[in-house]
């Protein structure tokens, strides 16, 4: 029987209302030993991800470790775009395991978990195998993560990919939940982040505008 195609998204796609966004320890004693990805780098994807996260009313946990004892704050381009979100600090290495998180994480009542932090190998692959494990659909930004080596970080993915998560990055996030430049209410908003956090996309939002006559504002 052939198949039909129909003008529907794929189940499989993310949207603003299906998920669980968990940032996870962007501090600075984390990042002083990330080799896999520069600072700067990480520092605007994990922005691009919060920024689009806040616009698009995504439930988001923003969670640290030890920060008062050694982890030190959560970087400002995470915690600015969600003003009156709480941080959640931790003792343990794995989210998962932290009861506060997971009460968090039932009051929501979302089955989609998407993972971004530090370090890849350790934070954010402990939870999204524990999730995974209690049926929960489980993305990692993996542009937004890293780790002391590249090979600590690439090994990571492996590792969640096996396990059944699925990798995406922070400009991809951003695109998945716009989805259609004719989505006016959303379209100034993605266009914004794409100019300030999405490097040369920002001529393709430019392009965008012009092809298709969507206005900021409208």
């Amino acid at each position: 029987m052939s198949a039909k195609a129909t003008t529907a998204p794929g189940s499989r796609l993310l949207t603003p209302k299906d998920h669980i966004l968990m940032m996870i320890d962007f501090q600075s004693q984390m990042a002083f030993a990330t080799h896999s990805i520069d600072a700067i780098s990480l520092r605007n994807n994990a922005a691009l991800v919060s920024n689009a996260a806040a616009g698009f009313e995504v439930s988001t946990i923003l969670t640290t470790v030890a920060e008062k004892s050694f982890s030190g704050p959560m970087f400002s381009e995470v915690t600015d775009p969600f003003p009156n979100l709480p941080l959640i600090d931790r003792t343990s290495m794995n989210t998962w395991e932290d009861a506060a998180v997971i009460k968090r994480v039932n009051e929501i009542g979302k089955r989609r978990i998407v993972l971004a932090g530090l370090w890849t190998s350790v934070c954010i692959v402990l939870p999204a195998l524990s999730a995974i494990e209690q049926g929960y659909e489980v993305f990692v930004i993996c542009d937004a993560c890293g780790d002391i080596s590249t090979e600590a970080h690439q090994v990571a993915i492996q590792r969640m990919v096996q396990a059944g998560a699925q990798p995406i990055t922070s400009l991809q996030y951003l695109l998945e939940l716009q989805r259609d430049w004719a989505r006016a209410t959303t379209y100034g908003l993605t266009g914004d982040i794409s100019k300030r956090f999405g490097g040369a996309y920002g001529i393709g939002y430019i392009y965008a505008k012009t092809m298709f006559g969507a206005s900021e504002g409208h």
